[in-house]
């Protein structure tokens, strides 16, 4: 049997299998109208059963009927209990989606940086411009990290965001690695004292309440030893009366 056209029944095939479609098919071959009006209720039920969370749908039993009418290429000829219609909308072939023609031209940082240095291109206020090359230039190390899995130096950087933006993007270097303009702070504010730099990252520790609990009950069962050699060394043995 051959298979449907993939733009007119593929999404119906998946939907309901193989095998479903397959018996939808052997309607066709049934000359009896009555029998064939059964087998098609049959396979309704099977659908509903293989497919229970169609029943919560709405207006599903039309659905069902107007899908199998579909895959039989309306062809169908049976007593159903709705009109059913062939769906015009996969009568017609999709259009083909149009993929850009030429990647980037830097492989770690895609297209999305291109947008970006464009529109900080457009800006016309210097200080504004500037915040906003920034901004790029930080996206770009971290694009580049998660692309190399290697950590970038500035320098490198700031060369890639001058050849992508035809030099009209530039920043001083000896600012960039004093003030840490591409480093990600964790903290919400930097101290005045780090110079803008961002302040380390400190992992805490995990807190392990079972291993202090069970610190504590060793130290009290130690001084409890104590006390009770300390009371048994200090105790005096009482004296016989003289014979």
């Amino acid at each position: 049997m051959a298979l449907p056209s993939p733009f007119k029944h593929e999404l119906l095939l998946r939907e309901y299998g193989q095998s479903t479609y397959e018996l939808i098919q052997q309607l066709r071959t049934i000359e009896d109208r009555e029998e064939r009006t059964k087998r098609a209720q049959q396979i309704v039920q099977l659908i509903f059963r293989l497919n229970a969370s169609l029943r919560d749908q709405p207006d599903s039993q039309q659905k069902v009927w107007n899908h199998i009418f579909e895959m039989t290429d309306g062809e169908l000829d049976v007593d159903a209990p709705f009109e059913l219609h062939k769906l015009d909308i996969l009568a017609k072939e999709p259009q083909r989606v149009a993929y850009p023609s030429k990647g980037p031209k830097l492989k770690p940082y895609g297209a999305s940086i291109d947008t970006m240095i464009a529109q900080a291109i457009g800006l016309e206020d210097a200080a504004e411009r500037e915040q906003a090359t920034i901004a790029i230039g930080r996206t770009m190390k971290f694009l580049y990290r998660s692309y190399s899995k290697e950590n970038a130096k500035d320098v490198t950087i700031l060369k890639h965001l001058k050849e992508l933006s035809g030099g009209k993007l530039e920043l001083d270097p000896a600012k960039v690695d004093a003030e840490g303009l591409f480093e990600f702070s964790t903290t919400p504010a930097a101290p005045a004292t780090t110079g803008g730099r961002p302040a380390p990252f400190i992992v805490p520790q995990p807190r392990n309440d079972r291993g202090d609990r069970e610190a504590r009950r060793g130290n009290n069962n130690n001084r409890r030893d104590k006390q009770r050699r300390g009371g048994k060394k200090g105790r005096q043995e009482p004296q016989q009366p003289p014979q």
